[in-house]
């Protein structure tokens, strides 16, 4: 009985780290996707997850910032859309959570320029022109 109780925690703990998935010290660039500005629209951005999220309500595609996925861990194209983040600027600690809409190719996150300057809290980011992040999946509680 003892080695099923055993196994089924070392199961346990095998599930929660795969869906875990963290990455530490990534570069965060900025875009201006102006969500906003567009109505939340994710096609008037030409979001890559606009084929799948695009119809989602407003006050889904309005719940978080967003953010271009490229990161070194996680899901990648459509099994990436729609996922949360939460993102620390490793200098100041800052966080805030994100969405993902796009994708990306500078093998961190491309943050929309509010969640950017959200948590730029000491201006370095913008002034270097990439903060430098930690982040984490996360339940996007929806």
């Amino acid at each position: 009985m003892g080695r099923v109780t055993l196994s089924l925690v070392f199961l346990a703990f095998l599930v929660a780290g795969a869906t875990a998935q963290s990455a530490s010290n990534v570069r965060a660039t900025y875009h201006f996707y102006n969500p906003q500005q567009n109505n939340w629209d994710l096609n008037a951005v030409s979001a890559f997850c606009s084929t799948w999220d695009a119809n989602k309500p407003l006050a889904w595609r309005q719940k978080y910032g967003w953010t271009a996925f490229c990161g070194p861990v996680g899901p990648r194209g459509q099994e990436a859309c729609g996922k949360c983040l939460l993102v620390t600027n490793t200098e100041t600690k800052a966080q805030a959570t994100v969405r993902i809409v796009d994708q990306c190719s500078n093998g961190g996150l491309d943050l929309d320029s509010n969640v950017f300057n959200q948590i730029d809290t000491n201006g370095n980011g913008i002034a270097r022109g990439n903060l430098i992040v930690d982040y984490q999946f996360v339940n996007c509680g929806d």
